[in-house]
């Protein structure tokens, strides 16, 4: 499934919750986005239908440490509500609790949002008949007069797949690029070359020249802490945090062929079969990394600029490819023939799944073996090669050009 804007795109939530509003139906109702980017952008208005209403909005900054925030519902009840401090190296959670009649959630007294933070906030609601409802949303609160901040990921002491990338995306532009990269350190155990890549002037990524080799230990120092980032705008972070990185598998998708190889650790596990982006809402060719993974999460068409053709809200296994909207996610309103044999969504790409989300399906059991950090590259599709700028698509980058985009250098 694709959300789009128009092929240039940038940038972990957490498995088990739920996506914010993402898109890509097909005919079948399968969804994605074959020539436009969507994707939920700050300030964007509520999706139409949407039960769960959140406080602040989507995408608001400058949220004062005192909030307001809050979830609700008209009716029905909230099954859960987690609002995670996302760039926090603890990843604080805020405490809070749902009313006793289940339509409101707010943090409690004694809790306070930290200044210069990025939150998201998760939300399962059910209705009268059961049935679930995703919404998710992120903020960031208010930033200090003339200081920066560089919200990263992946999350500190997590364990990710051997393609992920270590990617900065700062609050704002960045002028003097050199002196803010040269105050960000990412080493290596084993030691490999890393170097850094600016996209545009509020997001810095570093990778090194080939995936990391299973069991490194990374570790990334920020000493950004009154370093002037632009005249007048310093920056406030000194830390020290690291992952480390599991067992190697790259999936390729043959969007020809409708299979997908998954390779684990040098050697092919097994083959699924797929479905891809249908003739007019391709997939993108390329290497895409795992940002993502979210057990159940809502693909609304509206948002994306298809009309009302799919409103699907508890799409199950849903793994973010790209920031423009890419999943590789279950899929069980198509027919079981679909897969292997035809290609039909608005450029993701679809597994075999059950409503709810099967544990023994095809998409359960990949979901189940998947990484933050696992690599997805798709090959065969009558489409362009991903930008890489959009999510953590740098593999797609030779190193020379890699390294020539850092201020260093």
């Amino acid at each position: 499934m694709r959300l789009v804007l128009k092929r240039a795109g940038y940038a972990l939530a957490v498995a088990g919750l739920l996506a914010g509003l993402a898109g890509c139906s097909g005919a079948d109702g399968e969804g994605g986005g074959g020539g436009a980017l969507e994707l939920p952008l700050p300030g964007k208005a509520r999706a139409p239908g949407d039960v769960i209403r959140v406080s602040p909005e989507d995408g608001t900054r400058g949220v004062p440490a005192e909030g307001p925030l809050e979830v609700r519902i008209g009716s029905g009840r909230l099954e859960r509500v987690t609002v995670v401090q996302v760039e926090d190296a603890q990843r604080t959670e805020v405490a809070g609790e749902i009313s006793t009649d289940g339509l409101r959630w707010r943090p409690r007294p004694d809790a306070r949002l930290a200044l210069a933070a990025k939150y998201s906030v998760d939300a399962v609601a059910l209705d009268a008949h059961g049935r679930r409802s995703a919404r998710h949303t992120t903020f960031t609160t208010v930033v200090p007069e003339h200081r920066f901040i560089g919200y990263f990921k992946p999350e500190n002491r997590s364990t990710v797949g051997t393609g992920m990338i270590v990617s900065f995306s700062f609050n704002r532009a960045i002028e003097n690029r050199a002196e803010v990269e040269r105050a960000i350190k990412v080493t290596s155990d084993p030691p490999v070359e890393v170097a850094g890549h600016w996209f545009g002037k509020d997001r810095l990524d570093f990778r090194p020249a080939a995936y990391w080799q299973p069991g490194t230990k990374v570790t990334v120092e920020l000493a950004l802490r009154d370093v002037e980032g632009a005249p007048g705008v310093y920056g406030i972070q000194r830390k020290t945090v690291g992952f480390t990185v599991g067992r190697s598998q790259v999936s390729v998708v043959d969007a020809e062929k409708h299979t997908m190889e998954i390779h684990k650790n040098g050697e092919l596990l097994t083959t699924l079969p797929i479905t891809a982006g249908a003739p007019k809402t391709t997939t993108y060719n390329g290497k895409m990394v795992v940002m993502e993974l979210y057990d159940v999460t809502r693909m609304d068409g509206r948002t994306v600029g298809f009309g009302g053709e799919y409103d699907i809200k508890d799409v199950p296994h849903a793994m973010r490819l790209t920031d423009s909207g890419t999943f590789l996610h279950g899929n069980y309103w198509a027919s079981a023939s679909t897969f292997g044999s035809a290609n039909v969504s608005h450029g993701c790409v679809g597994l075999r799944d059950e409503k709810g989300g099967g544990s023994d399906t095809p998409a359960g059991w990949f979901f189940d073996r998947t990484l933050i950090g696992d690599v997805v590259e798709v090959v065969n599709s009558r489409d362009e090669t991903v930008d890489p700028g959009n999510g953590l698509g740098g593999w797609n980058m030779g190193w020379e050009r890699w390294k020539a985009g850092s201020a260093l250098r």
